[in-house]
């Protein structure tokens, strides 16, 4: 993640770089370890805190810190009134009834692929992917789909970001996302976690503008028996949800 003095301003912006920190998070995080993740200083991260407390976004335990109760509310909120997962929801369901296996929603936020919605497979799959939940733009059909059919100036800035903190080949990955974007969607095998093999299709609301990508995960060996099949039904459903984008 980019320290504050790198990407943050002062103010509110910091109060919310906070909180973000917070909520990439799979636990809480002392002050100290907060401290370390965002670059702020202690007494700065007492005060920020302190005020996200005050309102709800943030509650405290033995000296740690996490995203509080008005949090769920506000995740409930964004359920409700998004526009992206109320037009994708139908076909993200038909797409995991004629599959039969798991189906995510997802967006780039920063240098993170966030998983959106979610419809679980019948069948156990053990994937890294929940709602809710972010994982880097580095790795997996979801990531590059997303980075693929980014604008060129952001896409040069998370090429930039993942070089130099996450190691990432910024050439290599740069001509993958090419022949991505030649075909049209991601297939990766093992890359997130072990096993599970993935098909992502960008979802566009304007001619060449994604805003979301829609990904079908399947363990690995029950894809391999047809892959050509998932691909196709995910590129169905990606663009069903596009036509209906569009129309607004």
């Amino acid at each position: 993640m980019l320290k504050a003095d790198q990407s943050v301003g002062a103010g509110a912006d910091r109060v919310l770089y906070v909180l973000a920190t917070l909520a990439r998070h799979d636990g809480p995080l002392s002050i100290a370890a907060l401290a370390e993740e965002t670059g702020l200083a202690q007494s700065t991260l007492y005060r920020q805190v302190a005020l996200l407390k005050r309102w709800g976004f943030v509650a405290e335990h033995d000296g740690e810190y996490g995203p509080g109760p008005l949090c769920v509310q506000l995740a409930w909120g964004f359920d409700q009134s998004s526009f992206l997962i109320h037009e994708a929801q139908p076909d993200m369901a038909a797409l995991a009834v004629a599959s039969g296996e798991t189906i995510g929603l997802l967006v780039a936020v920063k240098d993170q692929a966030v998983c959106l919605d979610m419809v679980e497979s019948q069948h156990p799959l053990r994937c890294s992917f929940t709602k809710g939940r972010g994982l880097p733009l580095a790795r997996g059909a979801s990531a590059k789909s997303l980075l693929a059919f980014m604008p060129l100036a952001r896409l040069q800035a998370a090429l930039a970001y993942l070089a130099a903190e996450a190691g990432v080949d910024a050439a290599r990955l740069g001509k993958e996302l090419d022949a991505i974007r030649e075909q049209g969607y991601a297939v990766t095998d093992s890359e997130v976690d072990a096993g599970v093999w993935g098909v992502s299709v960008p979802i566009f609301q304007r001619a060449h503008q994604a805003v979301a990508s829609i990904t079908l995960m399947a363990p690995s060996t029950r894809a391999a028996q047809r892959p050509d099949a998932l691909i196709e039904m995910t590129v169905a459903a990606a663009r069903r949800i596009t036509s209906k984008l569009q129309v607004h």
